[in-house]
């Protein structure tokens, strides 16, 4: 899954005088921990349909794959803080990186038992050890070199981010999925014994992938630690004047923009997750062709969000962002009504009209807030909780329509419809109600 990178507002900060030489290889290791977070998310993709299979789920079940994940980057969003500025930036990601090996290893167990219940626990220290990490390395990028080139550097970091999107779902297809599949009535007719080890040998598929990815996060925690990297303070400011948490949403077009994040975040992570089964039912496709057409949505999402950037010196931003939602409700149009080919097609241009939703909503909500930018900014990363909401909405509407996965695009359609109605109207700076 290819989300946006996490944005958490920061105070200027100031590495120690050095060579580039020497914040080389720590820029390395933190480009390297971007890429690692970007491959647990678009695992998830190849782990719903499964997991789905594997452990015998309906579809609303199989996603909270999604659920678990995402709720924990919503509760340990303000916990992930606490420990950032208590521990710093090093041991915060070493923290991050150990939380997330624990997670991977725990798939090991999960398999054994077949539980679903224990893989979803799993997956929520996953997300945990991802909202660490996300906390803390967004800024240490930043930092790491001249404050001129923070910008540069941060966005280097975050298209290691977006290649996961490529990567990880070829590299699970191929180790996970065996593109081996049976109705309930085959799975029926089976002696209880070969069904069983069916089952159990389509769970046991992951567990050297997450065994593999576990060790190689220990791995790079060890150098985390091992490493003498550049110390890093926070300067002092001024106290704000702005608003409390709460009080920032009188700003109307923030509120708009938290909801609109909301629907958007819900949406794509809604066409990532059913990626798969939709290119199976409605496309046709057998489960491994599905998965590498995955790699290839994701391939066209990272090229939007270059092409997308390119675009907005000459559009505003709003506009942009209106003319892409228009293009995804189009889009999500013919992956319901279409079929064969057409659907991989509508698929793929989802992918490439979603990539600049997430920054542009971000944009346009902190547009204007002055010194609430930083409660603001918050509430837009909280609104990320979208992802762990609509997914699970989608699998109730395909389960109520007999198991038809075009029906459930209904539901990223009407998220698109809120992005719309942000970027035609909801974006506009109003000043503050009253």
């Amino acid at each position: 899954m290819a989300l946006p990178p996490r944005t958490t507002p920061t105070a200027t900060l100031a590495a120690d005088p050095s060579t580039s030489s020497r914040l080389l290889f720590p820029f390395i290791l933190v480009t390297c921990v971007f890429f690692l977070w970007g491959m647990a998310h678009n695992l998830d993709s190849i782990l719903i349909p499964h997991l789905k299979k594997a452990c015998q789920l309906d579809n609303r079940q199989s996603t909270l794959v999604d659920t678990a994940v995402f709720l924990a980057y919503f509760l340990m969003a303000i916990p992930a803080g606490m420990l950032l500025k208590r521990f710093g930036y090093k041991n915060c990601i070493i923290i991050g990186l150990v939380a997330f090996a624990a997670g991977a290893f725990l798939f090991v167990p999960a398999a054994g038992a077949r539980s679903y219940t224990l893989f979803l626990t799993a997956l929520f220290i996953i997300g945990c050890g991802l909202t660490t990490l996300e906390t803390a390395a967004n800024p240490y990028a930043a930092v790491l070199g001249a404050p001129e080139g923070a910008t540069g550097r941060l966005n280097l970091a975050q298209a290691f981010n977006g290649l996961s999107a490529i990567i990880a779902p070829i590299l699970g297809t191929r180790l996970i999925l065996s593109g081996q599949e049976y109705s309930a009535a085959q799975l029926a007719a089976m002696p209880d014994a070969t069904r069983l080890a069916y089952l159990g040998h389509e769970a046991a598929a992951v567990k050297l992938p997450y065994i593999v990815l576990g060790g190689v996060l220990l791995l790079v925690a060890l150098l985390f630690y091992l490493v003498a990297l550049p110390e890093v303070r926070a300067e002092e400011s001024e106290p704000s004047a702005g608003g409390g948490f709460f009080s920032v949403l009188r700003h109307r077009h923030l509120t708009w923009a938290v909801a609109a994040q909301f629907f958007y975040v819900g949406a794509q992570v809604c066409v990532t997750s059913f990626f798969i089964r939709m290119a199976k039912q409605g496309g046709g496709f057998d489960e491994k062709t599905a998965g590498y057409y995955l790699g290839l949505y994701g391939l066209l999402f990272t090229a939007g969000r270059f092409i997308g950037t390119a675009l907005l010196k000459y559009v505003s931003s709003q506009r942009l962002l209106s003319l892409y939602a228009v293009a995804a409700i189009a889009l999500c149009g013919v992956a319901m009504l279409g079929n064969g080919a057409s659907v991989i097609y509508a698929l793929g241009g989802l992918g490439f009209f979603m990539s600049i939703m997430f920054p542009t909503i971000f944009s346009l909500g902190l547009a204007g807030l002055g010194d609430d930018t930083k409660p603001g900014s918050s509430w837009l990363v909280m609104s990320i909780v979208g992802g762990a909401v609509m997914p699970y909405l989608m699998g109730t509407v395909i389960d109520l329509q007999g198991d038809a996965i075009q029906a459930g695009y209904v539901v990223p359609l009407a998220c698109f419809v809120v992005v719309l109605l942000f970027g035609l109207y909801g974006y506009r700076v109003k000043g503050r109600l009253v």
